[in-house]
């Protein structure tokens, strides 16, 4: 399949609707970005002494803390041979998970700057064959042709934006998978221990959190026309994985 620039989203009804509802999103795309930028950029963030002594702030600097609440989402929807994968708010997730064991085609989307800027330079280093691109933007925008797409992953960033939101990315997902696609994603799970301190500390690392009940997120998959067909507990995060009939 080959992957152009899709000119005709100028003429997609929905992606014009979404470009005009983004301005009172686009105050928290900024923070996330921002935000994110700071810690991939490996700068310091100055906290105050009660959250640095709070034990997940300890975690965090530690650097122990990401392993344990990162949402493994290959072990739902593990990625296969050849197939076409899109990851929203990638990251640097090329570079640190198993793509070359997988062998599946990475495509990637991010607001932030610096991961961008490093997935473009070490990516194809890494697997020219596998690593196809990576976009700057945020995740409700979705410039791609119509079931360009196996797998849609969209992990590690629910948090940070309201309902509404994620019914619109939803929204811009769902033609993008081929028959039979899915789509996985994860979401706080405030019934967890680490859920409330947790959302502190990510507070005063730049980036307020939306703290909704799994109940909430049940009920938007359903609002879409989605069904779960998989789901998974974690530390802080529950990881489903639904699909559209």
């Amino acid at each position: 399949m080959s992957f152009k620039p899709n000119n005709a989203a100028q003429q997609n009804p929905l992606g014009d609707v979404l470009k005009a509802k983004s301005v009172p999103w686009l105050p928290i795309i900024s923070t996330v970005g921002e935000r994110f930028d700071h810690e991939y950029a490996g700068k310091s963030f100055e906290l105050p002494e009660e959250v640095e002594a709070m034990p997940v702030f300890r975690d965090w600097a530690a650097g122990s803390l990401n392993s344990r609440i990162a949402s493994p989402f290959w072990e739902i929807a593990k990625p296969k041979k050849n197939q076409h994968c899109l990851d929203i708010g990638c990251g640097f997730s090329f570079l640190i998970y198993e793509w070359k064991s997988w062998q599946a085609l990475f495509h990637g989307q991010d607001i932030s700057d610096f991961a961008v800027k490093t997935l473009r330079q070490r990516g194809p280093q890494l697997d020219s064959k596998l690593f196809k691109e990576v976009k700057k933007g945020p995740a409700h925008l979705l410039d791609y042709p119509p079931q360009s797409f196996d797998l849609i992953f969209a992990t590690g960033f629910s948090c940070y934006y309201p309902l509404d939101y994620w019914q619109a990315l939803m929204e811009q997902a769902k033609p993008l998978l081929k028959p039979g696609g899915f789509y996985v994603y994860d979401v706080i799970d405030t019934e967890q221990d680490l859920a409330e301190n947790w959302a502190i500390l990510e507070t005063y690392l730049g980036a307020d959190v939306f703290l909704e009940e799994l109940s909430a997120w049940r009920a938007l998959i359903k609002r879409v026309g989605a069904k779960v067909v998989k789901q998974q507990d974690g530390e802080l995060f529950h990881l489903y994985k639904v699909r559209w009939q």
